[in-house]
């Protein structure tokens, strides 16, 4: 991590430098992201961006912090404008009605690598994708994971897969995660849908950002799954053992907060809470200065974060933090579903985890 760039200035990915950030005011931001207001709406987002630029600062002041903050697309939005934008559109698949998953097996945790990422095998993980304002982050985890499982299966890089076609085809009969498409559903349910469907590639079946309508016609499947396996709740050896010796992994996590919303780099140690309302890809684990964490590929885009990543604070067996999904139509349940929830890990990293299984070519 650059603690020097964290408090001196800030890598912008849309002017490729580091800007000082006293001087970085709302009109330079808004054409270095190409950003139009006016009248009031210009006045407001010029203070909801002042309100962001003293949280970042903030951040970056403490000297015992292990992440920075950073401006970004979402500098100007409101926290409700950026979970409602971002941070929505998954839920767990407990309630789900007709899953069948396989049983995973699990070694000891001391007999397993000290660190793991899966970006350094050529071919196993694709370009970060960005979902935009649709919910459809579990179609973009799940599709991720399906091109993952597909490349460790054949040996060949992974294909760029669609992404689209779960979010416009994929059934959700009980309303989990929400009523589908960009309202939200379930990577096993994905996973449930390629197992009979197959799966297109993008260049097939683009991505357009919208629930829309399933077109069969542009369904030309390249790959398919036989099954699929969703991991224990809130067991960190299940979910360590997947990573290390199956592949990236499908989860879901609490990224509703400012910390997300603002995050520039290294290893985030700062409150997210347990509401579970995103969906995003585990591709390893390792540790920085002391500080365990797991890398998380997210869906935002490449000018977020670590290039499109997140490392969150890993705690280890016996020890990830726990806490209360309170709100859980809001994040983790099935219609019907109200109960409290309790999920455990970094802004609730242990809550629902799930991959692909059988991938072999069409």
């Amino acid at each position: 991590m650059r603690r020097t760039a964290a408090l001196l200035g800030l890598a912008l990915a849309a002017s490729g430098s580091e800007i000082d950030i006293s001087q970085y005011t709302h009109e330079v931001y808004c054409r270095n992201f190409k950003k139009s207001y006016s009248g009031a709406e210009r006045v407001r987002r010029a203070a909801v961006f002042a309100e962001n630029v003293a949280r970042i600062n903030a951040v970056n002041t403490d000297k015992s912090s292990t992440w920075f903050a950073a401006i970004n697309e979402f500098a100007d939005w409101t926290n409700e404008e950026f979970r409602a934008q971002r941070a929505s559109g998954v839920k767990t698949a407990e309630g789900v009605k007709g899953l069948h998953a396989a049983q995973h097996t699990m070694k000891a945790v001391s007999d397993l690598p000290a660190s793991v990422d899966w970006r350094t095998k050529d071919g196993i993980v694709t370009a970060v994708k960005d979902q935009g304002s649709c919910g459809s982050c579990w179609a973009f985890s799940s599709t991720e994971t399906l091109e993952s499982a597909l490349a460790i299966a054949t040996g060949k890089p992974a294909p760029v897969l669609s992404p689209q076609q779960i979010v416009s085809c994929a059934p959700n009969p009980d309303q989990c995660g929400g009523t589908g498409g960009c309202q939200g559903s379930t990577q096993p349910l994905a996973f449930n849908y390629t197992e009979t469907a197959g799966i297109t590639t993008e260049a097939d079946y683009p991505y357009r950002g919208s629930t829309g309508t399933c077109s069969q016609s542009k369904i030309k499947p390249v790959a398919k799954n036989s099954g699929y396996v969703v991991l224990e709740k809130n067991n960190y050896t299940a979910l360590i053992n997947a990573v290390a010796t199956v592949g990236p992994i499908s989860i879901s996590v609490a990224a509703g907060g400012f910390g997300w919303q603002l995050y520039g780099g290294g290893v985030y140690t700062g409150n997210c809470g347990y509401v579970m309302d995103h969906a995003v890809q585990l591709v390893g684990y390792g540790t920085d200065n002391g500080t365990d964490y797991w890398i998380v590929r997210n869906s935002w885009g490449g000018s977020w974060g670590e290039k499109g990543y997140i490392r969150l604070e890993r705690f280890g067996e016996g020890k990830e933090p726990c806490g209360m999904d309170n709100s859980p139509q809001d994040g983790d349940a099935c219609k019907g579903q109200t109960d409290p929830i309790q999920y455990c890990g970094k802004c609730a990293m242990l809550s629902s985890s799930s991959y692909p299984t059988g991938l072999k070519e069409l």
